[in-house]
């Protein structure tokens, strides 16, 4: 009887497991394969750039170039960031995702031989180091966007958010991770095993079918996809504080990445395994700020989090760079490992949240672009500051400026959209046309006359210039409300579209949340007058 004791508490450990499933996106198998692959990826990729920073200092004294290495991995990004987010909104994602894990497994494979074989010098540890940061630009907006084909639409908001808080404790746990396993079996040993993890998403994947995206008219080539997408971008507020908020805040964080390798070397007295539990403390309070954010964030308004973790930061930084004693770099580490996962884990689900899905691989590559850009640009400036006087001087200088900079952008708020701002699919009238244009004529102008009472005009105006940015983002490249001088109640909006497939597209990316807009404007035209709309196509001299 005593052997036969566990099984009960196994078979009790499975229900209470199932019970946990139940309400989350984990219960779904592939979306659970998925999940662990991409949580495999993002500790490869965070163990290569570590076992990359600490192997750069064992081989040149140069704060400098140990910077540099943050800098060629994350460099990729500033350069192509915007390319591989088109590139996943226009083409199979699945194969987007298993062509970089082939990258990143290649890439991270010879430099672990070449390490083990002694051939590893600065210059080629910094160019294999760029092909890993490729291989990473062009593999996480076609993860991200595939969330949203793994998932049924009410589970999306906590897929989204669940993989965001996995990846960023993936992002604190892989350099703890590569600095305990560089101090025991070596560098080039710890490569090979972050090289592996690039194997299980390919695993996750293997049999996969593609999910076909229906796309109205002609399909978006990669340079008007990224048009596109840029466009957005410009005419998205909610999306232009994200990226204001990240740009401010990684820029400053940059320094922390770039530098500790030299802090555990000169500033603590420490040796790969001391490196390593540095990183292991950031990674344990990067779980204890995941496992704080999804129950906050219901609590508590986004943008009040990222500035607390902001702040956070600044302070745990600055706790690092007067340390004496290794133990009170631990804690500084600590929070802000917590810091860190609050704010970018925030800025994700915001971004996510607010992007529908048409555009989404672009908005989180414009996040990752941000991030990235930042870490790159930011760990020159404070490498070479390091330099030219110490990593003291560095770390203190860039949490008084991340301060100056949250002071700055005091009115910048990041909120979390909804299911109408990224619901699309809203049902448009048919189009009844005399001739139909092919994909590739226009431009297109688009003109619609409404008749407003007096009393209704200055709401009218105000209704009518919150659609500006919908027409600007969605594809419009001009755009302007006309009062009639001759009829004074007589208002024409008029916008102009490149092409017949950018408008056909244009009305398959309305949203909910832009159909009320537009309603709205409606509800104020004159009752029993219908609403004139003339759709013309641009005539060359010689058509006619």
């Amino acid at each position: 009887m005593p052997l036969q004791t566990p099984r009960p508490r196994i078979a009790g450990l499975r229900a209470a497991l199932g019970r946990r499933l139940r309400g989350s996106p984990l219960r779904l198998p592939r979306f659970r394969r998925f999940y662990f692959g991409s949580i495999a990826t993002a500790l490869g990729f965070t163990m290569h750039a570590t076992v990359a920073a600490w192997l750069m200092a064992t081989l040149t004294p140069s704060a400098f170039m140990v910077a540099l290495v943050q800098t060629a991995s994350t460099g990729p990004a500033l350069l192509m960031g915007m390319i591989a987010g088109t590139l996943a909104d226009i083409v199979d994602r699945r194969l987007v995702v298993m062509a970089t894990q082939a990258l990143l497994l290649g890439s991270t494979l010879v430099l672990g031989v070449a390490t083990l074989a002694g051939l590893i010098e600065p210059m080629s540890l910094l160019i294999l180091t760029f092909l890993t940061g490729i291989g990473f630009v062009f593999y996480m907006p076609a993860q991200q966007a595939m969330i949203n084909d793994l998932v049924p639409r009410p589970d999306l908001a906590r897929a989204v958010a669940l993989g965001a808080v996995a990846f960023n404790v993936a992002r604190a746990v892989g350099p703890a991770l590569a600095g305990a396993l560089a101090a025991w079996i070596g560098s080039g040993s710890a490569m090979l095993a972050s090289a592996l993890f690039f194997v299980v998403m390919l695993v996750a994947l293997r049999g996969w079918r593609p999910v076909a995206h229906s796309i109205p008219g002609a399909p978006e080539t990669l340079f008007s996809g990224l048009r596109s997408g840029v466009r957005y971008l410009r005419h998205s507020p909610p999306l232009q504080s994200a990226v204001v908020r990240n740009l401010a805040f990684s820029s400053c964080a940059s320094s922390l990445w770039a530098l500790l390798p030299i802090i555990a070397r000169d500033q603590l007295q420490l040796s790969a395994g001391g490196f390593g539990l540095l990183l292991g403390f950031f990674g344990a309070g990067a779980v204890v700020g995941a496992l704080w954010i999804p129950r906050h964030l219901q609590r508590v308004a986004l943008n009040t989090v990222i500035v607390g973790g902001i702040l956070a930061w600044a302070a745990a930084i600055l706790v690092i760079a007067f340390a004496p004693w290794t133990a009170l770099a631990i804690a500084g580490t600590s929070a802000a490992g917590a810091a860190w996962v609050s704010v970018h884990a925030s800025l994700s689900a915001g971004t996510q949240s607010s992007a529908p899905a048409w555009v989404r691989a672009r908005a989180v590559s414009t996040n990752l672009v941000a991030v990235q850009a930042s870490l790159a640009l930011g760990s020159i400036v404070w490498g070479a500051i390091a330099t030219l006087a110490d990593t003291r001087t560095a770390l203190t200088a860039s949490a008084l400026v991340m301060l100056l900079l949250l002071l700055l952008t005091r009115r910048v708020t990041v909120t979390m959209g909804n299911d109408a701002d990224v619901t699309t699919g809203v049902q448009l009238p048919e189009l009844t046309l005399a001739i139909q244009p092919g994909a590739d004529d226009g431009p297109v102008l688009i003109q619609i006359e409404y008749q407003v009472d007096a009393h209704d005009r200055q709401a009218f105006l105000r209704a009518v210039a919150a659609v500006e940015g919908v027409r600007r983002r969605n594809g419009a490249s001009s755009w302007r409300i006309f009062r009639d001088l001759e009829d004074e109640g007589r208002y024409v909006e008029r916008f102009v579209i490149k092409s017949w497939a950018e408008y056909t597209r244009q009305r398959a990316r309305m949203t909910v949340a832009e159909r009320e807009l537009q309603q709205r404007v409606v509800k104020l035209h004159r009752e029993g007058v219908p609403i004139r709309i003339s759709r013309l196509i641009g005539v060359e001299r010689f058509d006619a």
